[in-house]
This record gives C-alpha cells, sequence and structure tokens, in this order.
C-alpha cells in the first residue's frame, strides 16, 4: 500500500481527495490542511507521494516542496493549483515536483491517474 499525504488549506479540497483515494486498497492517505504540521509529518513519515496546494496562507508550497525535496528527494509530489501560471508550474518542476493538477479538478479520475503513473502502480 503506498501512502500518501494530501496537503490544501482548504477542507472541501482535503475531504473529496481523501474519499476518492480510500475507495481503493492501493492508497494509504493521510490529510492536512496546515502546512507547517504537514511538512513535520512528512519529514518524520515515509511517504510515497504529496499531493501539494501551491498557495497556502501559513506557508507558501512552494517552499513546502523545496523543504520535502530536501529531507527526501525521492518523494514524488504533484503540485494543486487553482492559480496557475506557467511560472509557478515551471519553478515547482525545477524544484522537483513531478506533475500538477488544476482546482477545481476536471476529474478525480484524472488525478488518481497521474499518482498511479507516477507510482506505477
Amino acid at each position: 500500500m503506498k501512502r500518501i499525504a494530501i496537503v490544501d488549506d482548504e477542507y472541501d479540497i482535503v475531504n473529496i481527495l481523501e474519499t476518492f483515494l480510500h475507495r481503493s486498497d492501493k492508497f494509504d492517505v493521510s490529510t492536512f490542511v496546515d502546512p507547517v504540521n504537514a511538512l513535520q509529518h512528512i519529514k518524520a513519515n515515509e511517504f510515497d507521494l504529496v499531493l501539494l496546494d501551491i498557495m497556502m496562507p501559513q506557508m507558501d508550497g512552494i517552499d513546502v516542496l523545496r523543504e520535502i525535496k530536501k529531507s527526501n528527494p525521492n518523494i514524488k509530489v504533484i503540485m494543486m493549483t487553482a492559480y496557475s501560471t506557467q511560472d509557478k508550474v515551471i519553478e515547482c518542476k525545477k524544484i522537483g515536483a513531478e506533475n500538477y493538477v488544476t482546482k477545481p479538478f476536471i476529474s478525480l479520475r484524472d488525478v488518481e491517474n497521474k499518482i498511479l503513473d507516477l507510482l506505477e502502480l
């Protein structure tokens, strides 16, 4: 079972993704609405993948991404954003994000497929 962390300050996004991914027996999902708390847990535990929002009030998702990749460069990261700009996407890819999805999600299956591809499931 692959361990996934979902980090987004919007409770609805976290709940939708958690509910959708829990229906599969492939994922053990942990959710966080506070990026500082999430970062502590991600550094202290082994996760295979992180779904990470870019825009959060307590700590920018790009800064969280930098810290994740510093502590464990092997963790796969998919960035989530409602405010996608090409500059942000390029910056995230340079730091080490493997992919990104835009919110609102067109299809949760598309999100799942990106996760499955990255985790080679």
